[in-house]
């Protein structure tokens, strides 16, 4: 049953929405109770098969299909999610109009080696861990269900990830329906009730309460210009680098496609010239995955080398592309000589006379930019011109009533979401994927598997709290808990990791206690309440995030990096960040927020200093400023005591410290066992004795952390 559990602050319009699904669904769940009565009742054989299959393909009403989620296309975004809707036992399909899984994966990259990587060996066993750097596998409750069974390459070929996909689906029996190719999808309202209608090629109807569009980007990104169909595309060319031999060749487009084709052909052909409207933007720069990554820009090196290649910068929009006529001249014996594919000249649109109805083979001599600037850079002609312009996202299936918007971002390539990967205008349509990456676009990794894995999942836990009441997941700590808990989330977890500055830890505070909420999108705070079904008391809330710094710096400059936890809001690799509000949010404040926050300007925040290692576990640099902005937060002395120091703070203090209160003076305190270090001592921070008692924590946590006044002690399950 699809429940709807609204806050007040969304629109009646969406509330009212939801609730009518709501009924709709409770209708569906009654008429398949009353079929289970008539099972019972009637002929047991025929029957039971018609539940059975029902069960497999969901409900049929004069020949369309009903299922509470539709998931369109089985690519990684539709299979992750169709892994937590078969995990909480959903009635959805998912929908593929081609033969398997990941189909996009069967052509592209064209050159067939992934640049995501596949990092097997990092010295650590922890699974959540490991996730950080292994950017292909999707997320499950089977450890061993990774890519590294089918690829132990860093940069794993194109074929292997189709295998894994593959073996994903058929692992844990997900249901996928292949063949079914929609071509058309509307929205329809009957009694107040919102529903859409996927249709096939064969006129087969699929009617469903929530649509989650997985289909990523397949559809290649062309610009219009005279003489663009001389173009050939990334789609189509041929990958075989003979084919290029001794040719010129200019490729349009400057990203990883565009590089990845002229490395492979830079090796044969005589020259490869590069050009987009903008520079080259280097993801080691940019900390963008989607930026040119480093394996494969080796035509960079022959250009700044002077080796005949080169990169420009023009806009598409203002080129014209001529090409000369074939021709075939008369041998002396009257025998043809065979046509020889005419040469492709480039010049401007402002130099072209009559351009309307123009022949493109008619270019002048007088309409070449190289008569009017004589060292212009493409005055000399090539072979093949191919387009490289990336891909956008489909949007010819969606009716007038289906149809969410063009993003603002991207060019408009991208539907536009709300912060929840809704569709703006499209209540119950959700965007997942490569395709919902407009919410992070250029700033994070939201479109690429390692990053929408974790959005996959957040999008999920909206779904199951908006619709079955589920509240977003949670954990209950101690407020003396919450340090251990944050330098545990902070040092092992992906999402946050992967997703920075888009995926949050939201720490609720309720005084001697806290509620910690993982991989919130941060963006979507104003509505926290209302899509996680937790309140925020008047103790406030702190969100936990990764970011980068802000500052332009020389990345491989001796200034690059910052050490002293004095200055830790200097830092510029990425660190985490903590955000204290005595309230949350509100939309207004989001939308001022300053020029590349990813949060409003908070009542306190603290940045907890980068670290080479990635490891912010240092006593001194890490744990103890972590510790006091904690408890400048709460308002309370969170370090560790010896019971004695308990004892003696029970007999002289009205209000014995928190860690006294919830250890020592519930017979839990930590017993004296040890001399104290000076060296702690010395650096101001409360020593502890280790707790001789380890079968509540993991041993893998670094033991001195209690030492530097976290509590370790206090029977917290740290493994994960």
């Amino acid at each position: 049953m699809l429940q709807s559990s609204q806050h007040s602050r969304l629109s009646s319009a969406d509330t009212g929405s939801r609730c009518s699904r709501r009924r709709v669904m409770q209708r569906r769940l009654e008429n398949t109770s009353r079929v289970g009565a008539v099972v019972m009742d009637s002929s047991l054989p025929s029957l039971l098969l018609f539940v059975l299959i029902g069960c497999v393909s969901g409900s049929s009403d004069n020949g369309t299909r009903h299922f509470d989620y539709c998931v369109l296309g089985a690519g990684p975004a539709g299979l992750q999610m169709g892994h937590f809707l078969s995990k909480a036992r959903r009635d959805y399909i998912i929908l593929e109009r081609n033969s398997g899984p990941g189909s996009f994966f069967y052509k592209y990259p064209r050159h067939r080696k992934l640049i995501s990587i596949n990092k097997i060996h990092t010295g650590r066993s922890n699974p959540e861990f490991n996730l950080r750097h292994d950017w292909n596998s999707l997320l499950s409750d089977r450890r061993e269900l990774l890519l590294k069974r089918v690829s132990s390459d860093f940069y794993p070929p194109a074929d292997a990830f189709t295998l894994y996909l593959s073996m994903f689906e058929k692992e844990l029996g997900l249901k996928v329906r292949y063949g079914a190719d929609i071509g058309r999808i509307r929205a329809v309202q009957t009694d107040g009730d919102r529903s859409y209608i996927l249709t096939d090629q064969h006129a087969s109807d699929y009617k469903c309460s929530v649509l989650l569009v997985a289909t990523g980007l397949w559809v290649p990104q062309k610009v219009e210009f005279v003489g663009s169909e001389l173009v050939e595309g990334y789609e189509s060319i041929s990958t075989n680098p003979e084919d290029y031999k001794d040719q010129a060749v200019l490729i349009l487009g400057k990203g990883n496609s565009a590089f990845e084709t002229a490395q492979s052909i830079m090796g044969r052909a005589s020259r490869v010239h590069m050009l987009s409207s903008s520079t080259v933007r280097l993801a080691w720069q940019t900390h963008y995955v989607g930026d040119l990554r480093a394996v494969n820009n080796e035509l960079l090196d022959t250009y700044q080398l002077k080796s005949l290649d080169g990169v420009l910068e023009g806009r598409l929009e203002h080129l014209v592309i001529a090409q000369q006529k074939e021709s075939g001249r008369r041998r002396s014996g009257g025998t043809k000589k065979k046509k020889k594919k005419g040469k492709l000249y480039v010049t401007l649109k402002k130099y072209v006379q009559n351009q309307e109805g123009k022949n493109n083979s008619d270019v002048s001599a007088e309409e070449l930019a190289g008569y009017h600037i004589d060292n212009f850079p493409l005055r000399n002609t090539y072979d093949r011109i191919i387009r490289c312009l990336g891909f956008r996202f489909n949007f010819t299936i969606f009716d007038r009533s289906a149809r969410p918007p063009n993003s603002e971002k991207a060019k408009g390539r991208l539907p536009g979401v709300t912060a929840w990967y809704e569709g703006k205008n499209t209540p119950g349509l959700f965007v997942l994927g490569t395709a919902a990456h407009s919410r992070d676009y250029r700033s994070s990794a939201g479109g690429f598997i390692h990053g929408f894995r974790y959005t996959a999942r957040a999008v999920h836990r909206v779904l199951e709290h908006r619709y079955h009441s589920n509240h977003w997941p949670s954990t209950k700590l101690l407020t003396t808990q919450l340090q251990s808990w944050i330098l545990k989330r902070v040092n092992e977890a992906s999402g946050p990791y992967q997703m920075f500055e888009v995926l949050g830890d939201v720490i609720l505070l309720r005084g001697s206690h806290c509620e910690y909420v993982e991989e919130f999108p941060v963006q979507a705070l104003p509505q926290f309440s209302s899509l996680s079904g937790h309140e925020v008391s008047n103790h406030g809330l702190i969100v936990v995030v990764m970011q980068y710094g802000k500052t332009k710096i020389d990345f491989l400059g001796r200034t690059r990096a910052e050490s002293d936890w004095t200055k830790a809001w200097k830092s510029n690799f990425l660190h985490p960040v903590l955000y204290f509000y005595d309230t949350l949010p509100t939309e207004e404040e989001m939308k001022l927020r300053p020029k590349g926050w990813p949060l409003p300007r908070s009542k306190a925040i603290h940045h907890m200093v980068e670290d080479f290692l990635t490891e912010w576990d240092s006593p001194i640099s890490h744990i103890q400023p972590l510790r006091r902005f904690l408890e400048h937060c709460v308002q309370s002395d969170l370090r560790t005591f010896y019971a004695e120091s308990c004892f003696r703070f029970s007999l002289t203090h009205r209000k014995p410290p928190l860690f006294c209160q919830q250890g020592y003076l519930k017979q839990q305190g930590v017993a004296h066992g040890s001399q104290l270090r000076q060296s702690v001592h010395d650096a101001g921070l409360m020593p502890t004795e280790r707790d001789t008692d380890t079968s509540g924590a993991d041993p893998a946590f670094p033991n001195y952390l209690a030492q530097a006044g976290a509590s370790v002690s206090s029977g917290l399950k740290l493994g994960i």
